[in-house]
């Protein structure tokens, strides 16, 4: 299901305490990841990782791994596609091969994973522990756990290092916050985060920096430096090297504050899904398919506002607007044609619900970037091009929200971008505030600051972010 309120674990919203202002996002299609090199450690026997993580598409991928060779001396860290995490450290044969029962697969949700390891427990099942928003892992289908003593890989000297990657073509998608490893202390989730004072469902980060011991290996990414994304702020100078990261992918998509971006698990039209990438930013549907990316986020009152861009495919095709109740199939109808759906196509029509009008708007051209003006507080939305907004006469020509799409009251809506059909594939790119998927030249925020956009954010309009709900709508 799409995360339609603040509350549940995972996701912090406007919350008191600790705020986290920045992530890093990771796009497996630029093979973006992070490296180092070890050096001595504290203790090889005890440490512990600990991160917050935004799944993006739900292929396998890499968070962590730690290599000599290829497939020689490893230790790794898998987010699998169907959603359970598996840990193994391997020498020849594996001395330590865990896969969780459980599932971690929903990719509006930040996750925080904390594992400790200490092989000198006597008992082998507390030689490594996997934390999940503070729960205790227990339930394993494959649960070889370590011998004790056991010299893990993850905190051996003189081995690679590598975050968001494992071996030549394994790579994550997806956001990462607040990383952590500590050298020589084997610590509870509780160092790391707690649950909210007002919402006790929430578990959130807290500023953690002075509390604790780094060791020798230690180091804290808080990517904050946009600039230099592998800086270790642990006061160890445990820097990492950026490869294929660049300024545009540090995220203010975070575990206090989360952005929306596109939902696999959500689409309007059974067996017609999208490949999404960039952090599911962006959409690439198949020749003559009606398939359409979904917001993570549904809304039902406030005023919020949204980019798209169109990349690639027949322009006239795409399309842009929100629809109500995505989780109901659309069969084999395109989600234009429905009830549903309230919006604009690149060949200038309108939608409201069923009904369409022509030449409401100019056509679409490959890379505009369209806007979307959603006001559920008067059931109004308005739809521009390249900074100019509708005037409902066929032109996009207008400075402020002038014509709009009249909605439907009482709804809980869906920002959907994607395409009606045609002879050709289409890419479409998203920008909800958090990380835009395209290019930005002239950054803008909202009235709180909230988001990066090309235009100007509408007076009185948000981002679509869990902080902007808590205070204007829901």
């Amino acid at each position: 299901m799409p995360f339609i309120l603040p509350g549940n674990v995972g996701s912090a919203t406007a919350a008191t305490g600790f705020s986290v202002d920045n992530s890093c996002r990771f796009n497996d299609d630029d093979s973006a990841h992070l490296t180092r090199t070890q050096g001595t450690a504290t203790n090889t026997k005890i440490c512990t990782f600990s991160a917050w993580v935004k799944r993006g598409n739900l292929t396998d991928y890499r968070l962590f791994s730690a290599e000599s060779g290829s497939f020689g001396t490893q230790f790794w860290i898998i987010l699998q596609g169907a959603g359970p995490i598996y840990m193994a450290n391997y020498e020849s044969s594996y001395s330590m091969q865990l896969v969780t029962t459980a599932k971690f697969r929903d990719p509006s949700a930040w996750y925080h994973f904390c594992i400790a390891i200490d092989t000198t427990e006597g008992t082998s099942t507390d030689r490594i522990k996997l934390f999940v928003n503070n729960v205790r892992q227990t339930s394993y289908s494959t649960s070889t756990f370590p011998s004790e003593d056991l010299v893990p890989n993850i905190n051996d000297a003189s081995i690679n290092l590598a975050i968001g990657k494992r071996d030549a073509e394994e790579y994550m998608d997806g956001y990462l916050a607040e990383v952590a490893f500590i050298d020589g202390t084997a610590l509870a989730p509780t160092a790391f985060g707690e649950f909210d004072e007002d919402s006790p469902t929430i578990w959130k980060p807290k500023d953690f920096k002075d509390d604790v011991t780094f060791g020798n290996n230690g180091y804290y990414l808080d990517f904050a430096d946009s600039g230099d994304l592998g800086d270790d702020e642990s006061g160890n100078g445990n820097d990492w090297t950026e490869v294929n990261l660049a300024a545009a992918d540090q995220a203010t998509d975070t575990c206090t504050n989360n952005f929306a971006t596109f939902n696999l698990l959500d689409v309007p039209e059974v067996g017609e899904k999208p490949t999404l990438s960039i952090g599911n930013l962006q959409g690439v549907s198949t020749n003559g398919g009606h398939i359409s990316g979904i917001s993570s986020i549904g809304i039902s009152s406030g005023k919020y506002y949204a980019e798209f861009k169109a990349a690639a495919g027949d322009t006239g095709n795409l399309l842009a607007g929100i629809i109500t109740d995505p989780t109901s199939a659309l069969g084999s109808t395109s989600p234009h044609d429905s009830s549903k759906f309230y919006g604009a196509r690149g060949n200038g029509t309108k939608f409201t619900a069923s009904t369409a009008s022509a030449d409401w708007g100019s056509t679409w051209s490959i890379n505009d970037i369209i806007g979307l003006g959603i006001d559920l507080d008067n059931n109004r939305l308005y739809i521009s091009k390249n900074g100019q907004w509708s005037d409902g006469s066929g032109n996009y020509d207008e400075t402020n929200p002038t014509a709009y799409v009249t909605l439907a009251s009482g709804q809980t809506y869906f920002v959907l971008v994607g395409d009606a059909g045609g002879t050709v594939s289409a890419t479409w790119q998203g920008n909800f505030g958090g990380c835009p998927a395209f290019a930005i030249s002239s950054g803008n925020a909202d009235g709180d600051g909230f988001g990066n956009f090309e235009y100007a954010v509408p007076s009185g309009y948000f981002a679509l972010c869990t902080k902007n709900l808590a205070e204007y709508g829901g």
